[in-house]
């Protein structure tokens, strides 16, 4: 999970290439074990309003890494990065991208490069 997560913020803006299906999930993991992390600490220590500017901060920081992930991920079950677009689709196109994001990776060299 570690390695995911370093890879993760090396591709701070890469949107060329791919990643994995576990490359992905662990970083959405790692994800919600921090903001888990940080509104625990801010409850336990009623310090809330410190926690909210580091959250907010630590999402703005990870959002557009964020994106790049899913088009990358996208390109490894050879689908284009605009396929990103339907998730603004009301209740159906957030469904299909899960989905897609849920598909294995595709085995073969595809034109978003070599399998990682």
């Amino acid at each position: 999970m570690v390695e995911a997560y370093k890879r993760f913020l090396n591709n701070y803006a890469n949107f060329n290439g791919r990643s994995t299906r576990s490359d992905y999930w662990y970083v959405v993991l790692a994800n919600f074990i921090i903001g888990f992390v940080l509104g625990f600490i801010g409850g336990l220590l009623h310090i809330e309003t410190i926690t909210t500017v580091i959250s907010t901060v630590y999402i703005l920081a990870t959002l557009v890494p964020g994106i790049a992930i899913v088009v990358r991920r996208l390109h490894d079950i050879n689908k284009s990065g605009w396929y990103y677009f339907m998730a603004f689709i009301p209740l159906v196109g957030i469904i299909i991208l899960l989905v897609y994001l849920c598909t294995p990776s595709v085995d073969v060299n595809n034109k978003y490069g070599e399998r990682v």
